[in-house]
């Protein structure tokens, strides 16, 4: 059995993956009309080969009673999140 912890509380993700434990930061959340579907971006703050943040980005059911991270497939769902993520960017050197 995998532990997977959702904590939007103290905005945390702890997942165990191969016998370890990573704890992950929730950097934002949103919602898409659209699709009725529900998008959590987390971190470990590692650095990718860019120098960049890792940000990994995940689907969730927030009215379920155990939430589950999804993958995201779908290649339109991929670019919306892209796209989603390319404005977070330019808003952040904005400011």
């Amino acid at each position: 059995m995998r532990l997977m912890r959702f904590d939007v509380d103290n905005e945390k993700i702890v997942i165990e993956k191969e016998n370890e434990v990573v704890e992950y930061d929730i950097l934002f959340t949103f919602d898409c009309e659209a699709n009725k579907k529900s998008y959590v971006g987390y971190s470990d703050n590692k650095l990718a080969t860019n120098g960049r943040k890792t940000i990994y980005v995940s689907s969730y059911n927030p009215l379920s009673k155990e939430v589950e991270l999804e993958d995201i497939t779908d290649p339109k769902e991929l670019e919306m999140i892209q796209n989603v993520l390319n404005k977070i960017d330019s808003e952040a050197t904005d400011n």
